[in-house]
């Protein structure tokens, strides 16, 4: 079947029933486009069909007949949201990432954050918060229009918007804040071990 892939006219022999997901990563060789739930719910799999943002996992191969696909692959690492996930922090593991970056690229130009967290609904980010990523996604449109530089995107701004469910890392129950009550549990912590190094002291003198 032909269809448009990353800019160039493709013909793949491959069942019209098969998933596209598995079309582009068996057929094609493209492995950019992961999967992740295999049901739609995580975004791990987005690409561009016709402009607009799929599932992969979802659509069968037959619906992108005479279609137009881009997948991350189609960016060549020089698109600046590429560049902007990787200095602003908005990868982590990598999972998420392309079909992160692949559907903010279907954002309109001059998204707002509200509209940058509406486009990425869909998309789930298991390691930590989205304020690294609605930066990146700012920056990056920014640069498109002409105003790149990092000081105009305010840090704020997108960590006031991350999901509540996001808010907390995952490293978070490792590294519990430092309440007062905690803090007096340590004082009388260190004052025990004092006293009992003193203890020690004097009975080795005798």
């Amino acid at each position: 079947m032909r269809f448009r892939l990353n800019g160039r006219q493709v013909d793949v022999a491959a069942h019209p029933m098969k998933r596209l997901l598995d079309v582009l990563r068996e057929d094609c060789r493209l492995t950019g486009t992961k999967e992740g739930c295999g049901e739609g719910e995580c975004g791990a799999c987005t690409v561009l069909v016709d402009g607009r943002a799929v599932n992969a996992c979802l659509i069968p191969f037959a619906h992108v007949r005479d279609a137009d696909v881009q997948t991350i692959e189609g960016l060549r690492g020089h698109f600046p949201l590429q560049r902007a996930f990787a200095e602003l922090g908005g990868s982590q593991c990598g999972i998420c990432t392309p079909g992160m970056i692949i559907a903010a690229a279907a954002l309109p130009a001059g998204a707002t954050i509200e509209d940058v967290r509406l486009g990425l609904a869909g998309n789930l980010c298991r390691c930590t918060g989205y304020g690294g990523i609605y930066r990146a996604i700012q920056h990056a449109q920014a640069e498109v229009r002409g105003m790149a530089r990092a000081s105009d995107i305010k840090p704020s701004d997108a960590d006031q918007t991350v999901p509540s469910e996001a808010r907390t890392p995952v490293s978070a129950a490792h590294t519990p804040e430092r309440t007062p009550a905690r803090n007096r549990v340590r004082g009388v912590r260190k004052s025990v071990a004092r006293a009992a190094g003193r203890s020690r002291a004097r009975r080795k003198g005798r």
